[in-house]
């Protein structure tokens, strides 16, 4: 049996589910529901990231990921006092370990600082070791902003306070697409008719969050997704317990490559107590392949299919096949972590979790790096939601719903 509702979300992952809070503050009056395939909210993307609540410093000043990234992370902090969620700003150092890299400080100390963070210091050599003993390198910058938070529970604070205001968050309810689709969605008058395993929906409007099922809920419901989604593994390990004296206080990053988008191998303090080290970046052969193993037939072939992905591959093979050969070698994966920790020694180190971002790629093979939303008929979806989007969650959340109410006019 079919059941009216005005809006509806799908994913509830954090975005989702900042979306959904942020659309029910706007249009309370309107019908709203959550529809997430999983078990329980945050399974994908949301609960498989570092844990960083980043302070913006990588991101091309007046960017949406800029924008987004600080208005949300202060929104993120708010939150997690007022639901007593774990989070402890902790801050970082950006490690120098040579002369290219020192010189590449300059530009990212500006992006920084046009970026409007606060409290940025640069240490020399000696500062460095004094705020942690065990990092070596020949400079460092210092960001107090960042920060540390379990996502998977903001993720059940954003749902927990969704229910309590009434809105539906239905878990094991994945979208199977178009109920009765004859490829005409946009012609057709009234609602979207959505078939899900719970049932058919009419929806008035649908915003999609869907992350690494992104461009097939896009076509899925008769819009033009632009892009292909490509899943990255990332692979971390972690410091057995005790040598996680090795990172006293601070992340430990390496100054980034700008020529690539993954931020490089880095030590990762945890609310749980942990130190992660990752993550290794590799093109996965599943959407959801957080082992090793993990092969999806439908995945790969339509990776295989996709001009934008080859053309990818062709352009970005040499840094991939690093990535791979680090991720299976555990010397090289070692002499990396040793760049910024030299006193780490083998057995210092051992396997820990994996997660899977989704990236998307235009057709000309280039990988799209902001925020990036396409609109379809009665329907809106984040097509592109990379690190930092847990930290500019509920930042992202108020700008979607924005962009979905200019198309739905008020009941």
């Amino acid at each position: 049996m079919s059941r009216r509702v005005d809006l509806v979300v799908v994913g509830a992952g954090v975005v989702g589910l900042a979306t959904a809070r942020a659309l029910h503050a706007r249009r309370p009056e309107a019908s709203l529901l959550v529809l997430e395939a999983e078990g329980a909210v945050g399974r994908h993307q949301t609960g498989h990231n570092s844990g960083v609540v980043h302070a913006g410093l990588y991101y091309e000043p007046g960017s949406l990921k800029a924008r987004l990234c600080r208005a949300g992370r202060a929104a993120l902090l708010e939150l997690c006092a007022a639901r007593d969620v774990p989070h402890e700003v902790c801050g970082k150092l950006v490690v120098a370990c040579d002369d290219v890299e020192h010189a590449r400080l300059d530009a990212l100390e500006a992006r920084g600082r046009a970026n409007g963070l606060v409290g940025l210091e640069r240490l020399d050599a000696r500062q460095l070791g004094e705020r942690e003993p065990h990092v070596r390198g020949v400079a460092a910058l210092f960001v107090p902003e960042t920060g540390i938070v379990d996502f998977g529970a903001v993720a059940r604070a954003l749902a927990d306070e969704l229910r309590t205001a009434g809105v539906e968050v239905r878990t094991d309810a994945a979208l199977l697409g178009l109920a009765g689709a004859d490829g005409a969605a946009g012609t057709r008058p009234g609602p979207l008719r959505l078939a899900t395993t719970a049932g058919e929906i009419e929806a008035g409007f649908v915003v999609a969050c869907a992350g690494l099922q992104a461009d097939r809920v896009a076509r899925g419901l008769g819009a033009d997704p632009g892009a292909t989604i490509v899943p990255f593994r990332g692979e971390y390990k972690r410091l057995v317990p005790a040598r996680r004296g090795l990172v006293r206080r601070h992340l430990i990053y390496p100054v980034p490559d700008p020529a690539y988008p993954f931020l490089g191998v880095h030590f990762t303090r945890t609310v749980g107590g942990e130190v992660e080290i990752g993550p290794d970046a590799v093109l996965a052969l599943s959407r959801h392949g957080y082992r090793k193993g993990d092969v999806d037939r439908e995945d790969v072939l339509e990776m295989l299919k996709s001009g934008g992905v080859r053309r990818m591959l062709l352009q970005r093979w040499r840094r991939g096949l690093s990535e791979l050969l680090r991720a299976r070698s555990r010397g090289l994966s070692l002499a990396a972590m040793r760049r910024l920790v030299p006193e780490l020694r083998d057995g210092d180190v051992e396997p820990a979790r994996c997660g899977v971002r989704a990236q998307a790629v235009r057709p000309d093979g280039t990988l799209i790096d902001d925020f990036h939303m396409v609109r379809g008929p009665r329907s809106l979806h984040v097509l592109n939601a990379p690190s930092p989007a847990a930290t500019a969650s509920l930042a992202i959340g108020g700008h979607v719903a924005e962009q979905a109410l200019d198309d739905i006019p008020p009941n």
